[in-house]
């Protein structure tokens, strides 16, 4: 299941903590602040999808997240894979490489994670 851009922004938050509350999300958003009820909103779809819970402290909730953000993009990336890329990693990561404005410095970086996966594959 997927998340809307707006959903994303409020996942990160979530993500970057054990367990928040409604408040400390309003603090966290830059200017111009979404209404309260915005957020509720979002909150309530995200429930519903799987995407978060809540405890309960006294009158006040306190908002997790159910999948892990790693995962969450995993999956996200495996299905642009499949459905833009033929489900072919190899045609994606020559895409990446070719069509994003990677430095010289990154690509070396990317080379090493490549290798070290290489590497790990032959143990």
């Amino acid at each position: 299941m997927k998340l809307s851009k707006a959903e994303e922004q409020l996942m990160d938050f979530i993500w970057k903590s054990e367990n928040i509350f409604m408040k400390d999300i309003i603090e966290t958003y830059p200017e111009p602040k979404p209404a309260s009820t915005t957020i509720a909103t979002l909150l309530k779809r995200m429930q519903d999808k799987g995407f978060v819970g809540y405890k309960m402290y006294g009158n006040s909730r306190a908002y997790y997240a159910l999948v892990k953000k790693d995962d969450y993009f995993s999956d996200h990336v495996n299905g642009m894979i499949k459905n833009h890329f033929d489900n072919s990693a190899l045609q994606f990561a020559s895409f990446f490489a070719t069509n994003t404005k990677l430095s010289q410095a990154e690509l070396e970086d990317l080379k090493k994670i490549v290798e070290a996966q290489i590497k790990k594959g032959k143990s």
